[in-house]
């Protein structure tokens, strides 16, 4: 019996400390809403103004993107949002994309994680030519960079200021541009790359669209990486240098 529950005590540890490591993103930047939710892979902190999250923050792998699951297709309201979210309908007819900021190739590794993945909270208006073409390019890009990467942080969503189109009844603002910050912090390598992207389609190279991270600061009035030490932070957040990630 007492061996027993030794077993039973070990795997409840064990399950804890998954589930905290999952939660727990040692980079969240900090919120300018107050209204910061924490999902099993992914955090976010959500614009009631916008209907949308100002940013998203989640940890990719090599890994992970291994997972074989297909993508689930069930958009529904986030129901961590204490505000409410946005709801499907809201893109109805408007023709934008519901656009995935942590994005579903990224979270075919785990059930869970692909039915989160899908929370309106998670998405944002995209016109198709941006969603499925340089954005989508990204995307691939950040997961192509994982497998030689080990571990990356991501945090990504649209720029909030200056919006000046919404849809739906719950008027989900439309961002002009969108960004996505890339951090390595091993203890061997630290280094970060960005990019800001109008929400439009483009030809262009994805690297045509890098921008130092202190930019995306200025555009947006969010403080990125408020945990990294000051002298790591400004050294990552000011330098582009686009060789490391070639």
């Amino acid at each position: 019996m007492k061996n027993n529950f030794k077993i039973l005590l070990f795997f409840k540890i064990l399950f804890c400390v998954n589930i905290s490591f999952s939660q727990n993103f040692d980079y969240l930047p900090k919120s300018t809403t107050n209204q910061i939710v924490k999902h099993t892979y992914y955090s976010l902190s959500y614009s009631e103004e916008n209907e949308q999250a100002e940013w998203v923050a989640y940890m990719i792998t090599s890994g992970r993107t291994n997972g074989t699951l297909k993508r689930s297709d069930k958009f529904i309201p986030d129901p961590m949002i204490t505000t409410k979210s946005a709801i499907s309908n809201d893109y109805k007819k408007s023709g934008y994309d519901r656009g995935h900021l942590a994005p579903a190739a990224d979270m075919k590794f785990d059930e869970i994680a692909m039915s989160e993945c899908f929370y309106m909270s998670n998405m944002s208006p995209q016109l198709p030519g941006f969603n499925r073409g340089i954005w989508k390019k990204l995307e691939e890009k950040v997961r192509n960079w994982a497998l030689t990467e080990d571990t990356l942080y991501i945090i990504t969503a649209g720029v909030l200021t200056g919006i000046d189109k919404r849809i739906g009844e719950n008027g989900v603002g439309v961002p002009k541009l969108f960004y996505k910050i890339i951090l390595k912090n091993s203890v061997n390598e630290k280094k970060a790359i960005a990019f800001c992207i109008p929400n439009q389609k483009s030809d262009k190279s994805i690297y045509e669209y890098i921008v130092n991270i202190d930019k995306i600061e200025e555009l947006t009035g969010i403080d990125f990486f408020p945990n990294l030490s000051d002298k790591i932070e400004n050294k990552l957040e000011s330098q582009i240098n686009i060789n490391l990630w070639k």
